[in-house]
């Protein structure tokens, strides 16, 4: 039973995190600029805040997920303008000739960005309990061992898409010169931006 478990969190963790959007996107364009390690690194941290999410989901944790919900305005206030400066900042950043030194606080910052803005999402705890209910795993009947299991299948299936994710595009950064970089960096961020707006204008229009 606990690998049904498991299997099913992998299904649950990739799936939640497959869909490109801005982390998708930053996940993207670090691996273009700084590196495939800085990609994934990056993904690591969105995956850990799925974690976090399928945790609050799986052990049944609603005062948690009320709390996150009911302060919702303020966590997409805060990932909305966060998501503006990122944008902002990828669309004035000129491009390395090599890719970024694989440690130091380049890598703490590339975990940490996309850790915070999934975090500030709580609407993925909605996601979560969702997709448990329609694989059948809504409740884990007080079973924490079962719950545990379940949550190291989100991580590991959420890890896995961002392994894949940034191992792919990897592949094509030879390819990238200067001049590709630079647009790479132009449109991304421009595309992050208006992810960030469109998170703050939602916010008015809910």
């Amino acid at each position: 039973m606990d690998i049904g478990f498991l299997l099913k969190g992998l299904i649950i963790g990739f799936s939640i995190a497959a869909p490109v959007g801005p982390i998708g996107l930053l996940c993207i364009r670090r691996t273009l600029a700084e590196g495939r390690t800085s990609g994934l690194v990056s993904g690591l941290g969105a995956a850990t805040a799925d974690a976090i999410y399928g945790c609050i989901a799986g052990f049944g944790l609603t005062f948690i997920s009320t709390l996150f919900i009911s302060h919702q305005v303020w966590f997409r206030v805060v990932g909305g303008l966060f998501l503006c400066y990122l944008g902002l900042k990828a669309f004035l950043s000129r491009p390395a000739e090599q890719p970024a030194s694989s440690k130091g606080n380049g890598l703490i910052g590339a975990y940490a960005s996309t850790f915070f803005l999934t975090l500030t999402n709580p609407m993925t705890i909605l996601s979560f309990a969702a997709i448990f209910a329609g694989l059948g795993v809504a409740s884990t009947s007080g079973n924490y061992f079962s719950a545990g299991v379940l949550v190291l299948g989100v991580f590991s299936g959420s890890a896995l898409w961002w392994l894949l994710l940034s191992g792919g595009v990897a592949v094509f950064r030879a390819k990238f010169k200067l001049r590709e970089l630079k647009w790479v960096n132009r449109i991304s961020g421009i595309l992050i931006l208006l992810f960030g707006l469109y998170f703050l204008l939602s916010i008015k229009l809910s």
